[in-house]
């Protein structure tokens, strides 16, 4: 986080924070983890803020820029959070429409922009799961990162919540607040969820730029099912993900399975227990992250063993949330979806 004695003062003095996601989806488990952390910010007393970026999602070429289909998604992600406990009336819903409409936005827009390199904004692209060359073929792409920063100075925010990988936008948002004359945000950064396949890029980086675009490569996502495990998925499903999902013994980072337990199924409960044969051990009742990566390193923890306790685990978790979409309404958006996704 960015900085840890200013996110301290604020707690002390309280503020309003945001949070900004594009509707272009089914919920996936990475997605929980920046819930969570949005919950503990409304608990501690922030004022929350939860952005439905769907200009941003039409931008980004999400659910193929239907804007009608964008917006049922954006009630989706609404509909997931109220099964999740983080309720709808604890924070502030803003769509992206409430801000565009006001040309007062653009200029500010502008501003940012005149403020910004080009070579800073190309940068900045991989907020959105892009790479900097993709911009020559689509200068929408450029604009994102100013609406990302527009979004944050126009809604006078003191916090800003987001994934790491949305470092990019918000050390931006720092950097121009002086020039601009607005105030300096606290950005909150939460971890990951690998792909549930492992890593496709080599580990050794050698630059800034390298390692947001690896984030953007390895984390889970939406449009590749195989990779992620959504709040959708039955069962037999989840088990059968998590079963075949990369986590080789010994080795923590970039391991999803690990991840699953350190950032959602410990965040949530204080403990969890791994059950295994006399023969192996008998039962381990894990109590912390650190305590899970101790085990594992040194293997006294096998693959197989987490696995099945994890998949136990999210399955229980993720069961009120199956229930609560199991209306024919959430059935037909979520159907919806999944087949423009799949286009």
């Amino acid at each position: 986080m960015i900085l840890v004695d200013e996110l301290k003062k604020l707690l002390e003095t309280g503020g309003v924070g945001y949070l900004g996601f594009e509707p272009s989806g089914v919920f996936h488990i990475g997605w929980i983890v920046w819930a969570l952390k949005f919950r503990d910010l409304i608990k501690a007393g922030i004022r929350m803020k939860l952005l439905a970026a769907t200009w941003h999602a039409w931008v980004n070429d999400k659910l193929g820029g239907d804007m009608d289909l964008i917006k049922k998604a954006a009630e989706h992600v609404f509909e997931v959070l109220d099964a999740l406990d983080i309720r709808r009336g604890e924070y502030e819903i803003v769509y992206a429409e409430d801000l565009v409409s006001d040309p007062g936005y653009w200029a500010l827009l502008l501003k940012v922009a005149k403020n910004t390199s080009l070579a800073r904004a190309k940068r900045a692209l991989t907020i959105m799961g892009r790479r900097s060359d993709e911009a020559e073929t689509d200068f929408s792409k450029l604009i994102y990162p100013f609406m990302q920063v527009t979004d944050i100075f126009y809604m006078d925010l003191d916090l800003a919540l987001g994934g790491i990988d949305q470092r990019k936008a918000h050390m931006l948002t720092r950097e121009l607040a002086e020039k601009l004359k607005r105030k300096k945000i606290v950005a909150v950064h939460t971890p990951l969820i690998p792909s549930l396949q492992g890593p496709s890029m080599g580990r050794m980086e050698t630059s800034q730029i390298e390692i947001d675009e690896r984030y953007s490569e390895i984390k889970m996502s939406k449009s590749k099912p195989e990779t992620a495990i959504f709040v959708t998925d039955q069962p037999e499903e989840i088990e059968r993900k998590i079963l075949k999902a990369y986590c080789p013994p010994k080795e923590v980072e970039d391991n999803p399975i690990i991840s699953i337990a350190q950032n959602i199924i410990l965040r949530i409960q204080r403990k969890f227990v791994v059950e295994r044969p006399e023969k192996y051990g008998g039962d381990i009742e894990i109590r912390s992250s650190e305590e899970l990566i101790k085990l594992y390193k040194e293997g006294s923890l096998h693959p197989l063993d987490l696995k099945k306790a994890v998949a136990k685990e999210l399955i229980r978790i993720l069961e009120p949330v199956r229930n609560r979409l199991s209306t024919e309404r959430s059935r037909e958006i979520i159907m919806e979806i999944m087949r423009k996704s799949r286009r």
